[in-house]
């Protein structure tokens, strides 16, 4: 088992031998003791885990080897010890970022528990950075999974307003990839450091959504028994990630208007106006502008939010990276799963391929895993794929057969009966789903209940 090591740096042999003692012998770390700066600075090449440091030193400052350990290396925990107690000294120890001060007579249970904690900090500290730079190199651009020129447009577009705080609206389908894109913005700008706090304003129910979003006072109503803090509070010098903004309801709209103009906002039932430095991101698979021409959604804010829109393609428009996506997720799934040698084989290729993948990315994802989880042997075969992408191309012929205009060879449809139509086939598909059936026509809510209203169709 590897111990953490700790440098003692001290001249007073009593006192090194003492610390030596109770930190290698009855602590458990590993100890290496020097008595003069320039030995330790010699040894510091190979840095420890934390340092015990004397200030008064016989050829260097322990005050001038804090400067140099920090510069050298920042994150690296320091404690400060020295024969004057002194607050002047212990506070300009700990503004030059000294973990913690101790006067001699040393305290030995407070300084053993100092230890821990400094080391558990700087643990915790080095964790944290290294799953921002894994996440920042995963979400880089160069290392999306693609290769179609639509991906690389986008990329071109992103890389123009990492660095810009303005707002970013991001469209799509649902299933494009749309918050991996948002990540990627974060996570490669100047905000990466920062919280990155994701809202999906489609799955809150819209009583609950603007304590989500803004928090609340205790007692503002029932069941609120203690203070919330909001998601725009929590993000605060990072980024917010608004996905699906159409879903909100009109007060709500106005009340995101105004953090976009003025960067603030009230809890709740609070009398304090708070402000946050987060920018926004925001989503959406809807068409805005059709929402906006319904009185559903604010013209004014989309004008704010839409200041640097990215449409994202739908996979089936973006054929090369089927192949290559699927080969991705291969690979990545199969060694979470175990299978890391299965391969495709030639029919499961070109179904994958031809499916036109209405759900997009994740739906493909989705059908890899599956067919992992079933594969028994090296090759995932169209045996594993579900059976709605096996039988597509026979479910597309069978509909070209039944379609209206071929069983009415002779006679224009009115254009209006199409329409008609085209919904109950929605509302038959989607079950009476009407957001569901909405974002496969591509028409807005709004619509498509005046338009059920119009034809009198039944749910």
């Amino acid at each position: 088992m590897i111990t953490e090591r700790i440098y003692i740096v001290d001249d007073e042999p009593s006192i090194a031998k003492l610390l030596e003692l109770w930190v290698g012998k009855r602590w458990g770390y590993t100890a290496e003791v020097f008595s003069d700066g320039k030995s330790f600075l010699d040894r510091l090449v190979d840095p420890p885990n934390l340092v015990l440091l004397d200030i008064m030193l016989p050829d260097i400052s322990g005050i001038d080897l804090l400067k140099e350990v920090k510069q050298r290396f920042p994150d690296l925990p320091v404690i400060m010890l020295s024969a004057q107690e002194s607050i002047e000294v212990a506070l300009n120890t700990l503004k030059l970022g000294a973990a913690d001060y101790f006067s001699k007579p040393i305290d030995l249970p407070k300084l053993e528990f100092s230890i821990k904690n400094s080391l558990k900090l700087a643990a915790l500290s080095r964790e944290v950075e290294n799953l921002q730079e894994s996440v920042g190199t995963r979400l880089h651009f160069d290392n999306i999974v693609s290769q179609s020129g639509e991906m690389q447009d986008v990329y071109k577009l992103v890389n123009k307003v990492i660095h810009v705080d303005i707002c970013v609206l991001i469209l799509g389908e649902s299933g494009t990839g749309k918050e991996l894109i948002a990540r990627a913005i974060h996570y490669n700008s100047n905000r990466r450091s920062g919280p990155f706090v994701v809202v999906n304003c489609a799955s809150i129910p819209h009583d609950l959504l603007e304590s989500e979003l803004f928090g609340h006072e205790k007692g503002s109503f029932t069941g609120a028994i203690q203070r919330r803090i909001g998601k725009f509070e929590q993000a605060n010098g990072g980024t917010i990630f608004l996905d699906e903004i159409g879903e909100l309801d009109l007060s709500l709209q106005s009340k995101i208007l105004r953090v976009i103009q003025q960067k603030q906002f009230d809890r709740v039932g609070g009398s304090e106006t708070l402000t946050t430095d987060a920018r926004l991101i925001f989503a959406t698979h809807r068409n805005l502008w059709e929402e906006v021409k319904e009185k559903v959604f604010r013209e004014d804010l989309y004008y704010r939010i839409s200041t640097f829109p990215i449409m994202l393609p739908p996979l089936r428009q973006r054929k090369s990276d089927i192949l290559l996506l699927s080969d991705h997720f291969l690979k990545a799934l199969g060694t979470e799963l175990g299978k890391s040698n299965v391969k495709f084989s030639r029919k499961a290729l070109d179904l994958l391929y031809n499916y036109p993948w209405p759900g997009n990315i994740r739906e493909l994802e989705n059908v890899i895993q599956r067919g992992l989880v079933l594969t028994e042997g090296q090759t995932l075969t169209e045996r594993e794929l579900p059976a709605f992408i096996q039988s597509y191309g026979s479910a597309e012929t069978d509909t070209k057969q039944k379609s209206i205009f071929l069983e009415n060879q002779d006679t224009i449809i009115p254009f209006e009966k199409i329409k008609e139509q085209a919904i109950q086939h929605a509302l038959k598909i989607t079950q009476g789903n009407i957001a569901e059936a909405a974002q496969k026509l591509k028409i807005g809510r709004a619509t498509l209940y005046r338009l059920v209203e119009k034809y009198k169709i039944k749910i």
